[in-house]
């Protein structure tokens, strides 16, 4: 028997965790967690903390050059990840 109101579970969720509150958090933890999909495996290889705080991304580099050159492409990277996020959570990149 098919219901005429029904709704996918994930729609169920996301409405639940936007009632309360908690979408935004799991957006973040989203976009840290995208942040090794997004910089490749050898990025990846030289990366160390990464940690989200008020809408910058807060990523540790090993290499000082690589650490460079990332910054110089961090709007791309934003751009990106957010893509793979789903919603504008991350607003800056910060590589220290």
């Amino acid at each position: 028997m098919k219901r005429k109101n029904s709704e996918a579970l994930k729609d169920v969720i996301m409405r639940f965790l936007r009632e309360e509150g908690l979408e935004t958090q799991l957006h973040e933890h989203h976009a840290v967690k995208a942040w090794p999909e997004v910089a490749g495996p050898f990025i990846t290889r030289y990366t160390g903390d990464v940690r989200f705080q008020q809408g910058t991304l807060y990523i540790k580099i090993t290499r000082p050059a690589l650490r460079q050159d990332l910054t110089m492409g961090r709007t791309q990277l934003v751009r990106q990840i957010n893509e793979r996020v789903g919603s504008p959570v991350v607003k800056q990149i910060v590589f220290y």
